[in-house]
């Protein structure tokens, strides 16, 4: 099984926009995650967000950049940042977002 959890032992249901970057070397890059009307802001304050746990059979990965959007005062999204600074942490990334894209029936787009 495959989740994303921003809270702890909660899985998020919505299934984000993501995109990444990767520098010409390949030695770094960087994903940003997108998720509208997450069920991580239902009924709970963003002060329960701990962070974005990536978590898939390998292990986890973690980010602590995550950002809400609120529009007249209400959250309504939540923005992830997640940066790899090798090309092993890059390769161990797209083999989360394989499992996931498997998982959820998602697609990759080149820009």
């Amino acid at each position: 099984m495959v989740q994303i959890q921003f809270s702890r032992g909660v899985d998020e249901d919505v299934i984000p926009d993501v995109r990444l970057t990767r520098s010409k070397d390949g030695t770094n890059g960087t994903a940003t995650f997108y998720f509208e009307k997450p069920k991580a802001l239902d009924n709970s304050s963003t002060d329960d967000i701990t962070g974005m746990y990536m978590i898939d059979e390998e292990g986890e990965l973690t980010t602590r950049e995550v950002k809400a959007k609120f529009v007249n005062g209400k959250p309504e999204a939540l923005e992830a940042l997640y940066i790899m600074k090798s090309v092993a942490e890059w390769d161990r990334f797209m083999r989360f977002m394989e499992r996931y894209a498997k998982q959820n029936e998602l697609g990759f787009q080149k820009s």
